[in-house]
């Protein structure tokens, strides 16, 4: 079989089907927009797959041909070209490394989406999984939007292992319409819709298609299923239009006979009470705390992740002191509020995930204001950045990284009289100006509230320049 896969990239996506296809005997083409420098971590990764008698695989890079689209029996798409590409409509077939996972995984899938905490609640959700077959049979698997590819770990997996993928619009719109069997290819036990912002509207020019893309996470699932969501407009509409049974999620206690869960005050913990069969577990309408009054991860944007993470474990079956000491215990992922570093008694956070100004400015909230030295900005998606110059004042200081983005954000500041430093175009000018303002006791974090490209080759490579720079320079 002749295959083509389109953006190898740094994310492990492309690599990882190259991986999968090549290791089952394809053909192979690798074509991509960026050039072998760049590219040259995955290239060596996949040449490592080489073996005796194999052809080589080929590479096109820094373009793309009309003809090696043309050509090939199947192409992997890369989540972020567009499928109106006049590549992709001259492909026979159209697969990605999603598509080819679920089209023979055995396991039980959960799924993850949403704008803003979908990581978190992806990462809490698999950690509490895995804690709880510590000692059993059962295993836990974590992949999708990520940055694992599932096809890394499909060859291990068995029908008695739950696996749980993020996944972003882009992913889940390359899933509409595939079946498996007869059957819609994604229909998880459990989806989760965490909160709904704007978010890729360059990509998308309205909230409309956008959110018609993640409505996809449930369109598979059927009544012994479980969809959470939030008790907002669009979580309302998902709650209504999933055909699985609805958790919803709410900051208020919710009415007697409505299965779901809350988080009445940000401080405090957050219960559930749910009734009747719901996915795999009975229940009675008896009120369980499921996210204790102080979690590891600070925040109470945190808690709210860890809330519809719980909600979706009782949909799985798993008792809630089980789901409550497990939620407790996450230590958090990389890029997301990541304290990694203490100097002169300041502590120093990466949030290089908060891609929406609304989580930047959730960034400031997390760790008060007074005490916090915010490093923000870069490049644009579209997006209204007024949340983030709210909030911006209540920062000790403001420091701009160099992009769009940031020229957008600069004459809300203005307006508002909220003073900053920069743009400045590298993260150590960042870093020093950010040690600069900052003092004993301070807090400086690293929360753009924008895409990386342009500086960067995505944010986790941000996330990781920024550290370190800091490290080097604090």
């Amino acid at each position: 079989m002749k295959v083509l896969v389109m953006g190898l990239g740094l994310h492990g996506g492309g690599l990882e089907s190259a991986r999968f296809l090549y290791g089952r005997g394809a053909e192979l083409t690798v074509t991509d927009l960026r050039d072998e420098g760049i590219l040259s971590p995955s290239i060596d990764l996949l040449e490592a797959e080489r073996r005796p008698g194999r052809a080589p695989v080929r590479y096109v890079l820094g373009r793309h041909e009309i003809d090696d689209f043309k050509k090939a029996d199947m192409v992997i798409k890369n989540p972020g070209v567009r499928p109106d590409s006049p590549f992709l409509k001259a492909a026979r077939r159209i697969e990605t490394d999603i598509s080819l996972f679920l089209g023979a995984a055995p396991a039980r899938i959960s799924a993850v989406t949403g704008s803003k905490g979908k990581s978190c609640t992806t990462s809490a959700l698999h950690w509490a999984l895995a804690r709880a077959y510590a000692a059993a049979p059962r295993r836990a698997f974590l992949g999708g939007n990520i940055t694992v590819s599932p096809l890394a770990f499909l060859d291990d997996l068995s029908e008695t292992d739950d696996v749980v993928l993020e996944l972003s619009s882009w992913q889940l719109g390359d899933l509409r319409g595939r079946l498996r069997d007869g059957v819609p290819l994604l229909k998880p036990r459990a989806s989760v819709l965490t909160t709904i912002l704007p978010d890729h509207q360059d990509f998308y020019g309205g909230m409309v298609p956008y959110v018609a893309d993640k409505r996809v996470i449930y369109e598979g699932q059927g009544p012994d299923d479980v969809t959470v969501a939030w008790d907002d407009e669009w979580g309302g509409s998902f709650l209504r239009e999933s055909r699985a049974a609805g958790l919803t999620c709410s900051t208020a206690p919710l009415p007697e006979g409505t299965s779901g869960g809350w988080l009445p005050d940000p401080a405090g913990p957050a219960f559930a009470r749910l009734y009747g069969k719901l996915g795999d577990g009975v229940f009675d309408g008896s009120l369980a705390e499921i996210v204790p009054e102080r979690p590891l991860v600070p925040g109470h944007h945190q808690k709210r992740n860890f809330l519809a993470a719980g909600l979706a474990l009782l949909g799985l079956g798993l008792p809630p002191d089980t789901i409550r000491e497990a939620l407790g215990t996450f230590p958090g992922i990389e890029h997301r509020m990541e304290l990694f570093h203490r100097a002169g008694g300041m502590d120093f956070y990466n949030d290089s995930a908060a891609t929406i100004p609304e989580a930047a400015a959730a960034a400031l909230e997390t760790l008060g204001g007074g005490r916090t030295v915010l490093v923000t900005g870069g490049t644009d998606k579209n997006l209204d950045f007024s949340p983030l110059a709210g909030a911006a004042g209540k920062a000790k200081a403001i420091v701009l990284l160099a992009g769009t983005g940031s020229e957008k954000l600069r004459p809300l500041l203005d307006r508002a009289g909220v003073a900053y430093l920069g743009p400045f175009d590298s993260p150590d000018a960042a870093a020093a100006a950010a040690l600069g303002a900052a003092a004993a006791g301070d807090s400086v974090v690293l929360s753009p509230g924008c895409a990386s490209f342009g500086m960067f080759l995505n944010e986790f490579d941000r996330g990781r320049k920024w550290k370190d720079a800091v490290r080097r320079l604090a």
